[in-house]
């Protein structure tokens, strides 16, 4: 079925085409016609016709206006202009606009049939083109997540595999040589805070893979893994080999924005871990660092440069987390360590007797692996282990139970010093927020341009301020303001709007107000001694 619409002012010239195209096309053809610019143009919208027959001079909006405005929504329709007018400039300004063919009233039949089929197997033609265009795109849509899926697996898997990577950049379209890794987990929460039940959700991804998939292209021009028991790694290709500033707060944000999607579109909790950007052959450390602090924060969004006690370590990250009682050290998790730690021990006497190793060299290596994972690259002024004297201590034991309790207290005092370095790198960041406060209360500045001078993202800065000063950036930068704003007052020569000023403010009234609220007295009434 052909849709033709017929655009002419003339009444007896629509018959007429009408009486043509039913007795040589018979009833292959739709066709609706109108007689004003305004009313063809309406047509068309609702009609979208394949071939529009139009007239030059119509009451109101011309045919080439018309046919302009139609154009900017339905860039298919074939044109052709049948008017009383030979004039070139119309002739130019039709071809301008891709009309098929020009004809000159009165056009005898054959002409008109002859142009009606030349028409027809244009409309064929891209509607043939269309057809294998979208078998191509349904062939791409089963293959493409397979190959991305390969790289993926390539990524996680392979210890060198330069030469497959340019495969899959052109079967990918993939243009860049450096990216980063997403680990989006999901599950529901459990009592401790973490997302559980990772058969249920390995089940339920099975169902909700594919929405997922276009949910993550909306935000990432994104290479999606499989759906890997409770998680789906994603890699993100980046033009450069690093990330600024302000990029990694937009990939956090857009990272945000795409779990609120999640949540709202799957009945599941997710959350993500990013990773650093790496050249194509190094990705597999972006995967590790994304995975690690997804597994260590509870936040809904963690980026590697953003953990408060490793952000040094994530430059030179060595391996993956593979023991629960590393994990829960990590957190610092004293409440957990103690029975973790206890029954890794029972693990390493049950290993040492089935195979005639000796258990000292087996609690050694462990710690030489916490030495390694947890404390590589960062402080080393401080003696998280113990050093030599781990060695000569661990050596001397002949009895295991004594070598247990060692054992304990080393792994606990460990992970104090954990908590220990953690404290310090908060309060170091904090430290740094509030000395640019104190410098800079008298400006206009924000929670952004702090979070930035302390290196860190918005949302991950105003949790940690929160959490170290008791309250939130905002009420902190306000107290600042009024406690100089009562010192200011001490000072008769100083008027209000002057002090308004000089502590941040820009609106007296606004000022005022905010005094009132935190010191029971308005400006005035504070300087006067009024209570």
């Amino acid at each position: 079925m052909y849709k033709i619409m017929l655009a002419d002012d003339e009444g007896i010239v629509i018959e007429s085409l009408k009486r043509i195209i039913e007795k040589n096309f018979g009833e292959s053809c739709e066709i609706r016609a109108a007689k004003t610019g305004r009313a063809v143009i309406e047509l068309a919208e609702e009609f979208r016709p394949d071939i529009a027959f139009m007239d030059i001079q119509m009451p109101g909006i011309n045919g080439i206006e018309a046919m302009k405005e139609i154009k900017k929504f339905n860039n298919s329709t074939i044109f052709i202009v049948m008017s009383a007018y030979d004039k070139f400039v119309y002739a130019k300004e039709a071809i301008n606009l891709g009309v098929m063919e020009y004809l000159t009233k009165p056009a005898n039949q054959g002409r008109i049939v002859e142009t009606i089929e030349k028409a027809m197997k244009i409309v064929d033609g891209e509607k043939e083109k269309r057809r294998r265009d979208l078998r191509t795109k349904e062939k791409l849509e089963t293959v493409i997540p397979i190959i991305e899926s390969g790289l993926i697996y390539t990524i996680l898997c392979r210890d060198d595999y330069t030469d497959e990577a340019e495969n899959f950049k052109e079967l990918l379209s993939i243009e860049s040589d450096y990216g980063f890794v997403l680990v989006v987990q999901y599950g529901d929460i459990n009592e401790r805070g973490d997302l559980g039940n990772p058969v249920g959700a390995s089940v339920k991804a099975q169902s909700f893979y594919l929405e997922f998939r276009e949910i993550v292209k909306e935000f990432f021009p994104a290479i999606i893994g499989p759906a890997m028991v409770n998680q789906i790694v994603i890699f993100i290709p980046w033009d450069q080999s690093k990330m600024e500033y302000n990029e990694r707060i937009q990939t956090i944000e857009k990272s945000r924005n795409l779990v609120r999607k999640l949540m709202r579109r799957i009945e599941l909790n997710f959350r993500i871990g990013i990773g650093s950007v790496k050249p194509l052959d190094e990705l597999v450390v972006s995967y590790k660092e994304a995975a690690r602090v997804m597994r260590l924060n509870r936040g809904k969004v963690v980026h590697i440069s953003d953990t408060v006690s490793e952000a040094g370590q994530a430059r030179d990250f060595l391996a993956e987390l593979e023991d629960i009682l590393v994990q829960y050290i990590r957190r610092g998790d004293l409440g957990r360590v103690k029975g973790e730690a206890d029954a890794c021990f029972d693990l390493m006497e049950e290993q040492a007797e089935k195979y005639g190793t000796d258990i000292r060299t087996k609690v050694l290596s462990f710690l030489l692996r916490i030495e390694n994972e947890l404390f590589h690259g960062i402080r080393r002024d401080c003696d998280f282990i113990g050093g030599n004297d781990v060695l000569e201590t661990v050596m001397g034991y002949q009895d295991t139970s004594k070598l247990r309790t060692w054992f304990l207290e080393k792994v606990t005092e460990i992970c104090r010093n954990v908590l220990t370095s953690r404290e310090e790198k908060s309060d170091g960041i904090i430290s740094t927020a509030k000395s640019y406060i104190l410098e800079n209360y008298h400006k206009d500045i924000s929670l952004d341009e702090v979070s930035k001078e302390a290196d860190i993202s918005p949302y991950y800065f105003s949790k940690l301020f929160k959490e170290e000063a008791g309250e939130n950036f905002i009420e902190y930068l306000t107290k600042i303001r009024i406690d100089k704003a009562k010192q200011l007052l001490n000072n008769k020569e100083l008027s209000i709007k002057e002090i308004c000023v000089a502590v941040g403010y820009g609106d007296p009234n606004y000022f005022s107000r905010i005094f009132k609220k935190y010191s029971g007295r308005t400006p005035t009434e504070y300087r006067e001694g009024i209570l």
